[in-house]
């Protein structure tokens, strides 16, 4: 049945609109939506279009996919992890604020699956630069090398200027 759904929906625009500080008002102008129209869907007395949906997340500055699954529209593809929930929950930002971390972190996983991608493609993949979590090439350490100056040992010593 929908309307449970539908019911879902109203709370979490109110829920997403209170944590943004806006008023009905306020989202209504944003959305360019009428009053009586977001009050009625915040109320769970209407339902409405993925057109409507995508313009209320344009005026709390929030996914519109997020409202989509929320809705029922579309299914969540991934449970949400727990970063974006931390993210979500923190009462402490503003919609917008959580928007584009959540935005920020969903692009480096993206670029994480991309590369993992690419790795499982190539036995032997070719980085332009070292990884975090390999050790640096001889090439890298040579390149270096000009911007140390050894003590002798072959350990490189960080002179300081004291003025």
């Amino acid at each position: 049945m929908a309307l449970p759904k539908v019911g879902s929906i109203g709370e979490y625009i109110r829920e997403q609109r209170q944590q943004a500080k806006i008023s009905l008002r306020q989202l209504a102008a944003a959305a360019g939506v009428s009053n009586p129209y977001l009050s009625q869907i915040e109320r769970g007395l209407r339902k409405p279009s993925a057109e409507i949906l995508n313009q209320i997340a344009k005026g709390l500055h929030i996914s519109a996919q997020a409202l989509y699954v929320q809705a029922g529209l579309i299914e969540d593809r991934e449970p949400p992890s727990d970063v974006i929930s931390a993210i979500r929950s923190d009462k402490h930002l503003s919609g917008r604020q959580r928007q584009v971390l959540i935005d920020i972190y969903e692009s480096f996983r993206k670029e994480k699956r991309a590369e993992d991608e690419q790795t499982s493609q190539n036995a032997h993949p070719r980085h332009d630069s070292p990884q975090d979590d390999e050790p640096l090439p001889e090439d890298y350490l040579a390149a270096l090398e000009p911007f140390a100056a050894s003590n002798g040992n072959g350990t490189a010593n960080q002179e300081t200027k004291e003025g």
